[in-house]
């Protein structure tokens, strides 16, 4: 014991020693207490947030008569308390179904957002439930009725019938930071009011879906759905809604959709039961580095344009395939998932100005937004006899080309192009193949097979030739680099 002491006392003295030599001060090492003071503590969050917090538990009513053998049932029950898919080795005949029994389907979380009794929390919490009910903290029960879902972002709103609840605070989603702690309290596996705690690990995360997620680490399992992500100050600032995982439990990675984003939603479906969004009617894609430099747009943003709907507010607009929006009412589009989401937030029947990129040059046009329905099905191209193919320029490319006939350019609404009846070498790495219709090389517009040969023909050899081709309804860019 002397002798830790000791060392412990001579190791500070010789590093205070050096220190001196190298005039330096040191600051007295924290006592552990201080320290402890300085982790945060959610103990207060918990009290004040914790009782607007609830558990849904949702039950779904049997219409066949029962099958399968003892172990089946009992897998299944396992399965469905603890709202955990059933897995597909379980086949659909043998799930016992206790006819005239409502039999539990799953469990969730949620949160109560005014004192007489709405509830916020995933649709896929209370999807395909036919009876739904909420637990309080206090024990007490109610069944909810269900005012409305949107599966795009994963919000649900249900009504219980009680006034003078708790409710929550919510938070401004511009005042989150990465790096600050927040909290989550649902219900995992079933166990009620369950705390659980980290950090924002990213903002505006993007993963395909409808909105951009805020990304945590803290932990969230199956049965924490629906439950509030909460900030330091007792604000909520998301609904927990998906993890990352390759187990089906949690690994450090989880989402949670914005409030601002599923308070606008949860306000459509309070107001009319459903939600209303705005669409314009084009087929969109990323934009590459490599096309963004070829092409004079200097660095990869906006959306690219790979197909407009016949008849849609795009079309009316003036919009094109090939295009490249930029903004969207004044707001830029960095990416292109950006564009559904400001497009699916404007009003149906509002006019928005669209900035895009053509030809080398920007350009502005009025679109008035339609309501979004479902997706209609796309044109084919023509299969007309096509004229035969170039034999110039074009073919140390690996092209041969053809002009189009009027029938075609009519069908694909194109006022001009080439279509391409060889692509070998150079143009088929590029992913060039017979059939696309070139409309462009770099930002000049190819009305027919003479102008696309003397385009070619002064094209800079040494560099890559960037082509805007159609492939049906969908505009692409190629990069096609010569071999020297």
């Amino acid at each position: 014991m002397h002798f830790l002491r000791w060392k412990r006392l001579h190791v500070w003295t010789l590093t205070a020693a050096l220190a001196s030599g190298l005039g330096l001060s040191l600051a007295p090492v924290q006592p552990a207490a201080a320290q402890a003071r300085a982790l945060p503590d959610f103990t207060d969050l918990v009290d004040l947030v914790g009782p607007a917090v609830v558990n849904i538990r949702t039950l779904e009513r049997s219409r066949t008569p029962a099958q399968g053998n003892t172990q089946d049932e009992q897998m299944l029950e396992f399965f469905r308390r603890f709202g955990i898919p059933v897995p597909p080795n379980l086949p659909r005949q043998q799930r016992p179904e206790r006819g005239d029994e409502d039999v539990p389907r799953g469990v969730g979380s949620g949160f109560i957002v005014s004192s007489d009794g709405f509830v916020m929390t995933n649709a896929h919490v209370v999807e395909g439930a036919d009876e739904v009910i909420v637990t309080l903290t206090d024990k007490r029960e109610f069944k909810a009725r269900i005012v409305g879902a949107d599966k795009r972002t994963d919000v649900a709103v249900v009504k219980i019938e009680a006034t003078g609840l708790p409710s929550v605070k919510m938070g401004d989603i511009n005042r989150v930071r990465v790096g600050e702690w927040v909290m989550a309290i649902g219900s995992p596996f079933g166990l009620e009011n369950t705390v659980t705690a980290g950090i924002v690990s990213a903002k505006q995360r993007d993963t395909g879906d409808y909105l951009p997620f805020i990304q945590t680490d803290v932990a969230i399992n199956p049965g924490n759905s629906g439950g509030p992500l909460i900030n330091m100050r007792g604000e909520v600032i998301g609904i927990n809604s998906q993890i990352y995982s390759r187990s089906g439990g949690f690994q450090g990675i989880s989402f949670a959709i914005p409030i601002d984003e599923a308070i606008r939603v949860s306000e459509q479906l309070r107001a009319t039961g459903r939600v209303t969004r705005g669409r314009i009617g084009v087929q969109i894609d990323q934009v590459s580095k490599e096309v963004a430099e070829a092409i004079g747009l200097g660095r990869p943003q906006g959306a690219l344009v790979r197909g407009v709907e016949a008849g849609a507010p795009a079309d009316k607009a003036g919009i094109e395939a090939g295009d490249i929006i930029l903004k969207f009412d004044g707001r830029n589009i960095e990416k292109s998932s950006d564009l559904p989401r400001l497009v699916g937030n404007a009003k149906p029947g509002s006019r928005a100005t669209v900035t895009l990129f053509r030809r080398g040059a920007q350009r502005e046009l009025q679109v008035t937004v339609a309501e979004l329905e479902q997706e209609r099905p796309t044109r084919r191209a023509s299969s007309a006899e096509p004229r035969p193919p170039s034999a110039g320029p074009a073919q140390t490319l690996g092209l041969g080309v053809a002009d189009l006939s009027d029938a075609q350019k009519r069908e694909l609404k194109l006022r001009g192009g080439v279509r391409v009846e060889v692509a070998e070498g150079a143009a088929a790495r590029a992913g060039l193949r017979e059939g696309d219709v070139i409309v462009a090389i770099g930002n000049v517009e190819i009305a027919n097979q003479r102008e696309f040969e003397q385009t070619i023909s002064r094209a800079d050899k040494t560099k890559p030739i960037v082509l805007q081709f159609r492939r049906g309804d969908l505009a692409q860019y190629a990069l096609i680099r010569p071999a020297r």
